[in-house]
């Protein structure tokens, strides 16, 4: 038995398929989903989405939104998400080490929680690519 994935953005579809799990990061942690899930709505947070496929695992970075389950059908539709595949990792650490300057010279309250964001999505891209497939 399977599970139908559709992972959206406000842009583009960016997973659309069957597979036999995942390990998605919600607000409240991690929740690992196989056929026949209990209905539920969640928060995603800003985090790494495990999916098995074809008996590989594959990941995926997610930028925060909500995810629907019931049926054997995951919706999840996130503010953006990108594959580890597409994911350049020359590009996402020199992204990760310039949040991690602007964090340090954040002086305002505002300036620090945007710094504090755009790292933990700096992180989270890094760690997509870093992850064990």
């Amino acid at each position: 038995m399977t599970l139908n994935l559709c992972v959206l953005t406000p842009n583009r579809i960016v997973w659309d398929s069957e597979v036999k799990e995942i390990i998605l990061s919600t607000n409240s942690g991690q929740i690992g989903v196989l056929p026949n899930h209990a209905p539920i709505a969640t928060a995603v947070d800003i985090g790494i989405l495990r999916i098995r496929f074809n008996d590989q695992w594959l990941t995926m970075a997610l930028m925060g939104g909500f995810a629907r389950i019931g049926n054997n059908e995951i919706t999840i539709l996130v503010n953006d998400a990108e594959k580890s595949s597409d994911i350049d990792p020359q590009e996402a650490r020199k992204t990760l080490e310039i949040a991690e300057a602007n964090l340090r010279k954040a002086e305002s309250k505002r300036q620090t929680i945007e710094a504090n964001l755009a790292l933990r999505r700096a992180r989270t891209r890094v760690e997509v690519i870093n992850a064990i497939s």
